[in-house]
């Protein structure tokens, strides 16, 4: 009995100042997420953030995961100015994700975005963000709190839910929403937690919050790398198998 082979999964790496072990700046993936990505069935691959032509580099690969990290810098959407709050900034990083964002939606390549990566997409497509939410009160960092599923979504269908607990760590929110795109999930104070964009070239759906935190333990917030993973399977790595 052969074993099936495991769609590749594009990860962009995030850029690091320190890593344990390393001497110097390291370019990371959240283990957790690997992790969830593994126990669906894929084969995590992390990429380098370089220019260059990211489609060309995206069509080796069966799905991208585009995940968390630090804040884009504001001019990507328009602003003029900088809240005090935004951290982590980096051109290069910045330039990389929207690009990857717009090559795997305009090639229907499957992709799950997550947190950092759900605000690119809608940066990608012409939206805004809120630069902060309102401090500490306000701000959805280190909290689990629960989101309200739109029914019909490929977010329902992925989790089986249509309420769930979000771990979340976020002080930004979607402003204007870009071309295309629907709100699939809210929170209680009305953020939306969830992104789709109705008539994709492939699969594709966004949550705010960080489903790898709990997808350990949590056949709900798994089901979102099941199903990237499944949509991987059903794409061009089908040749391969």
């Amino acid at each position: 009995m052969t074993t099936p082979v495991r769609p590749l999964i594009a990860v962009p790496a995030r850029f690091s100042a320190t890593a344990s072990a390393l001497r110097y700046a390291a370019e990371v993936t959240a283990r957790a997420l690997v992790e969830a990505v593994w126990r669906a069935g894929g084969e995590p691959v992390t990429i380098h953030p370089a220019a260059g032509d990211v489609a060309a580099r995206l069509a080796r690969f069966d799905g991208v995961l585009l995940p968390g990290g630090g804040d884009l810098a504001p001019h990507r959407y328009g602003a003029t100015d900088t809240h005090a709050s935004v951290y982590d900034v980096d051109d290069v990083q910045d330039a990389f994700d929207l690009e990857v964002a717009r090559a795997a939606l305009s090639s229907g390549i499957p992709m799950l975005a997550i947190c950092r990566g759900l605000q690119v997409v809608d940066v990608a497509l012409g939206g805004t963000l809120e630069q902060d939410m309102g401090g500490p009160d306000r701000a959805h960092r280190h909290i689990v709190h629960p989101v309200a599923i739109r029914r019909g979504t490929l977010l329902e269908q992925a989790t089986g839910a249509q309420k769930m607990e979000a771990s979340c760590y976020h002080h930004q929110r979607v402003d204007r929403l870009g071309a295309g795109l629907e709100i699939t999930a809210r929170a209680a104070d009305g953020t939306p937690e969830g992104l789709e964009l109705p008539g994709a070239a492939g699969w594709f759906t966004a949550v705010q919050w960080h489903p790898e935190d709990t997808a350990h333990q949590d056949p709900a917030q798994q089901g979102l790398f099941d199903a990237l993973v499944r949509a991987a399977r059903e794409t061009v790595g089908a040749s391969r198998r």
